[in-house]
């Protein structure tokens, strides 16, 4: 429910959450909400083209095309920005292995293994996508100009007399490429490094 506060002697309306240039944003800081509405989006998307497409006769070649052409930019939109918690990463691969099998046509109740339907389609995972996408982002920050905003917010140190909220620590946007970075035994000083060497 939104709150109301006074801000200079005026009455100021508070949201938990806004969509802002076709994200959700949420006060949380978190990815959670706006991985949901995406979600949301895209299987109303997939079940459209139920009947036209995934059940029709094109070559499988042709509904794989026509997928990652038409249906992963509406789940991806935004997504190099995503804080992204386990959890969110389960649901995440979910729901690309639910689309996939409906673009193959294959039922629960057939029992067909989620490697098997992946070494089929020959797909990359979902989440393996979104990484590829963070760090480009992170490499495009990195050979920025030092005085980009961006750049400096980023690696900008916190304040000495800051303290963090008590409790187990808020996954961080920086936090999450540290971990992508260590999969390709990188440090992220190392990677920033090597970031800034590459040619553009």
């Amino acid at each position: 429910m939104p709150l109301t506060i006074k801000v200079q002697g005026q009455d100021v309306m508070v949201v938990e959450d806004f969509v802002y240039l076709g994200s959700l944003i949420h006060s949380t800081t978190g990815s959670t909400c706006d991985i949901s509405c995406r979600s949301a989006i895209t299987r109303a998307a997939m079940q459209s083209l139920e009947n036209q497409i995934w059940k029709s006769r094109l070559a499988i070649s042709k509904k794989w095309k026509l997928y990652n052409t038409c249906i992963l930019p509406i789940f991806l939109y935004g997504s190099d920005c995503w804080v992204i918690s386990k959890t969110d990463a389960c649901k995440i691969d979910a729901l690309d292995q639910w689309c996939l099998r409906m673009l193959l046509g294959i039922k629960w109740y057939q029992f067909v293994r989620n490697d098997n339907v992946r070494r089929l389609m020959k797909q990359p995972k979902l989440t393996a996508i979104i990484q590829s996408r963070r760090l480009t982002l992170f490499g495009h920050i990195m050979r920025m100009d030092n005085k980009a905003d961006a750049k400096r917010i980023l690696l900008a140190s916190p304040l000495a007399n800051w303290r963090t909220q008590p409790g187990h620590p808020r996954i961080t946007w920086l936090s999450t490429v540290q971990q992508d970075v260590k999969q390709h035994n990188l440090t992220l000083p190392e990677a920033a490094d090597l970031a800034q060497n590459c040619p553009l």
